[in-house]
């Protein structure tokens, strides 16, 4: 019997494996695919193309110490810093976001003048400072998270009502209280909305204000693509003794007298484990476990709940996978930096709410926004010798659309994804020679995204901290004895993090500290009732 076995191979679940078998514990790891990382793997799309599944730049995770705590590289992980990280043309003119502050309000001031330059400076010492305590309260259970959070505003003197109107209000609004130039306010807007809520919504200001972390800390490009960070934990999990069984997912959670007692494995194999880490959907998990009585009345009960109530949404974006002959050429670039950078394409926030009227509506978007990655612009293994791997990201892509089929018209939205980028660098569209279209459905296909939602469910408010999924379910642990939750249905969400696998090592771990606490109180207890039965039979003889 194993101690753990934990239901997906994403990097949650890595990092869930990895932390467990440190401590000791035989842990297996069940996985559909034949690749690990889930939505953070990379794969040969065409010959000498190594493209990424899902993320490419990995933002959150380098501000959690998990890469340095499991020591990964190692393991052959290697981060190639994005600096800049972000770089927005717009015609003749562009904007380029160092991770060095200065220079940053430098190429604002070229373009926006001095008052937003020195705006966009205490925009990013305000909000940088708030997003240090808001990520300490992501890396912890939503039940400790408000430690973080309390006193955000001293030092800047706002009272917690003003500082709670601020964070309610939303992205577009804190924005035209902060800057004028248009073109500024749509690079914020555009790389704040990559969490998913548009950025004219209620409670989307820190999205944008977010953005100040990136000058602390900037993403990171691992070489040889997103999924070698999902090599790496695999590495180490099967370093630390860990078992790792790819193309044999999980067909159902076995349950029994209100526990769960193991997993059936798609070709029939039966693994028991005293403990169970859901790493997937927690839809899936539902679906995992189904109908089965010896769940429990308060798990079925939970179920039905999280089936009427949570949002996955309508998917939220596609991707197209370029194979080039040369990188986009912006009439304004930065000197060959920009290709080191998040490409922020999109005119102007008009654009980005046309884009998601068309997507609220069901209709593939018109002209939509994008982002631009280049990252073999400095990564020479991820495309053959004098080619480039580009990949156009595009938001606000409905996965259930009102009159089309994703099948039908794949190639002709990633055209218009490509042409996205043709518009503000000339030429472009002429250098591609092979093209590979991730549609929403593609996603769901692909990867097990429910609805096509890369962040499993919406990260809207409601849905966020001790809401998510459920209130019941936030602390990581399921009414069901032994069985744990983790991955992007949990908090602190979507994304590349990792914090997620590691609060649910830990949520497992505690409990089993406590049993054990227990069991050596029981053990006393018992010893010395035992000690005191003899000394009462001698005393009567």
């Amino acid at each position: 019997m194993r101690d753990v076995v934990i239901v997906g191979a994403g990097h949650n679940g890595l990092v869930a494996a990895c932390y467990l078998a440190r401590e000791g514990l035989d842990v297996e790891v069940v996985e559909p695919r034949e690749v690990v990382g889930g939505a953070v793997s990379t794969v040969e799309r065409f010959p000498g193309y190594q493209m990424d599944v899902g993320s490419s730049a990995h933002i959150m995770v380098r501000h959690t110490g998990i890469v340095e705590d499991l020591g990964l590289a190692e393991m052959g992980l290697e981060y190639q810093d994005l600096d800049p990280w972000g770089f927005a043309p717009f015609g003749e003119e562009s904007l380029t976001f160092h991770v060095d502050l200065d220079r940053t309000c430098q190429s604002i001031a070229a373009v926006c003048g001095e008052r937003d330059a020195h705006a966009y400076h205490a925009f990013v010492t305000e909000w940088a400072e708030r997003n240090e305590r808001v990520f300490r309260a992501f890396q912890e259970p939503p039940s400790r998270s408000l430690r973080h959070l309390w006193g955000i505003g001293r030092r800047s003197g706002e009272s917690g009502l003003e500082l709670s109107r601020q964070f309610l209000s939303s992205g577009d609004a804190l924005l035209d209280a902060t800057f004028t130039d248009e073109r500024l306010k749509t690079a914020l807007a555009w790389m704040g909305a990559q969490s998913g809520p548009p950025p004219h919504e209620p409670a989307t200001a820190d999205l944008v204000g977010w953005n100040a972390l990136l000058h602390r800390r900037p993403p990171g490009h691992p070489k040889g693509g997103s999924g070698m960070l999902s090599v790496a934990l695999a590495r180490r999990f099967e370093a630390l003794g860990g078992t790792l069984r790819l193309g044999d997912g999980a067909a159902r959670l076995l349950v029994a007298d209100g526990a769960v007692t193991g997993v059936e494995t798609t070709s029939g194999e039966r693994i028991a484990a005293r403990e169970g880490v859901a790493a997937c959907h927690l839809l899936t998990t539902l679906d995992l476990i189904g109908d089965e009585p010896a769940a429990g009345a308060e798990w079925q009960r939970l179920a039905s709940k999280a089936r009427r109530t949570l949002r996955t949404g309508n998917g939220i974006g596609m991707i197209a996978r370029l194979g080039t002959s040369d990188l986009p050429r912006y009439p304004a670039g930065a000197g060959g930096a920009e290709h080191r950078a998040i490409q922020l394409i999109a005119p102007d926030r008009r654009a980005l709410r046309a884009a998601h009227g068309d997507f609220v509506a069901g209709r593939a978007p018109a002209k939509p926004p994008v982002l631009a990655m280049t990252f073999s612009a400095f990564d020479d293994t991820i495309a053959p010798p004098g080619k480039h791997n580009v990949s156009v990201w595009g938001q606000w892509h409905a996965y259930d659309l009102a009159d089309e089929d994703w099948d039908a018209i794949a190639e002709r939205e990633g055209r218009k994804l490509v042409d996205a980028v043709d518009a503000v660098a000339p030429g472009f569209a002429d250098t591609v020679e092979h093209l590979h279209v991730q549609t929403p459905a593609d996603l769901a296909r692909e990867l097990g995204l429910i609805d096509g939602q890369v962040m499993h469910l919406e990260m809207t408010l409601d849905q966020m901290f001790a809401w998510r999924p459920l209130p019941e379910l936030s602390n990581y642990r399921a009414p069901l004895e032994g069985l744990y939750l983790s991955g992007a249905s949990t908090h602190p969400g979507g994304g590349v993090f990792g914090a997620s696998g590691r609060s649910s090592a830990r949520a497992l771990l505690a409990d089993r500290e406590r049993a054990a606490r227990r069991a050596r109180v029981r053990d006393r207890l018992d010893r010395a009732e035992s000690g005191a039965r003899d000394l009462l039979r001698r005393v009567r003889r």
